[in-house]
């Protein structure tokens, strides 16, 4: 009870606060949800992207 306690406290109790809380969750999730979504498309498309080609193309 006295987690529910301190966590109503802090975040739920001002309006404010959680509105804060929110948009930070969301912006946080965003970026953690575009690193983890960047990493795995490059991880399965190696070899067949630009970044990875290029070298072999522009050697001349």
């Amino acid at each position: 009870m006295a987690l529910a306690q301190t966590v109503y406290q802090t975040v739920f109790k001002r309006n404010s606060v959680f509105v804060g809380t929110v948009f930070f969750g969301a912006f946080a999730f965003g970026i953690g949800f575009d690193t983890v979504s960047q990493k795995l498309w490059d991880s399965h498309n190696r070899g067949k992207q630009w970044k990875d080609i290029r070298d072999k193309i522009t050697s001349n």
